[in-house]
């Protein structure tokens, strides 16, 4: 059994096209999709329509991101909190909620926040950001012992978590393993001398054995940063520098 773990797709349906097709290659069962799907990318409504035409799909099991959330109940006290804190991103999302339809809201809202599945008697639970909250991060370099207390009254083998957009992973003294599958449509994370490329998780389990592999799938990063500028909203070009290169942060 093979599982594919993405997240943090962002509206780049560069990087989507380009992962689900070295999905289908690697021959994997079961898609996971940890959220972010649609906020300040290049196209947050064809991305949703994507997901949202696999909703029936038993093999695919999706949750929601803290920005599905906060495009699902904008708000002008909401733009105006995170204008405060991240002006670029704010008016992503104020650009995002003019774009998107009731019927796509509609979906970001209703999906789960968590979701536990068990395979071949493995128990994983899918988090966006950490079990305790969607918008924490779990980063290479946090300290195990904060890992461990976010686990507090978690009954899982495997927590699968995104939101960093950084891939990492952990084994716990009590014997948990906790995994970042980083993210396909904006990493801040690239390969030394690679340019940056869609991350995502593999999952091999056989016989209640777990093998992970992170896989970096490259993709027409040039036309998806085209896409994001052309949005026209304040900041949109900085946001497209970013999927060029990630060591410069506008946010």
């Amino acid at each position: 059994m093979k599982i594919a773990v993405i997240s943090d797709i962002h509206g780049n349906m560069e990087a989507i096209e380009a992962v689900m097709a070295d999905i289908q290659e690697k021959e994997c069962d079961k898609i996971f999709v940890l959220g972010d799907y649609a906020m300040a990318g290049p196209e947050p409504d064809y991305a949703i329509r994507y997901f949202m035409n696999r909703k029936n799909d038993p093999n695919i099991i999706m949750i929601q991101g803290n920005t599905d959330l906060m495009i699902a109940d904008y708000s002008d006290e909401l733009y105006e909190s995170l204008k405060e804190k991240a002006p670029i991103m704010a008016e992503a999302l104020k650009k995002d909620v003019e774009t998107l339809s009731s019927v796509d809201k509609k979906f970001l809202k209703n999906l789960p926040i968590q979701q536990e599945i068990t395979i071949d008697g493995v128990k994983f639970l899918l988090v966006h950001g950490s079990p305790r909250k969607n918008n924490e991060d779990i980063l290479p370099d946090t300290p195990l012992k904060e890992v461990e207390n976010m686990l507090t009254n978690v009954d899982a083998d495997v927590v699968l978590c995104g939101h960093t957009h950084i891939p990492c992973g952990f084994q716990t003294e009590s014997k948990k393993t906790v995994v970042n599958a980083g993210s396909i449509g904006r990493t801040f994370f690239v390969q030394e001398g690679k340019k940056p490329e869609a991350c995502y998780l593999i999952i091999d389990i056989n016989n209640g054995k777990c093998i992970y592999q992170h896989r970096f799938v490259d993709y027409n990063r040039e036309q998806a940063a085209h896409k994001l500028a052309a949005r026209e909203f304040d900041g949109a070009d900085k946001l497209a520098e970013m999927l060029l290169d990630p060591q410069v942060r506008h946010f």
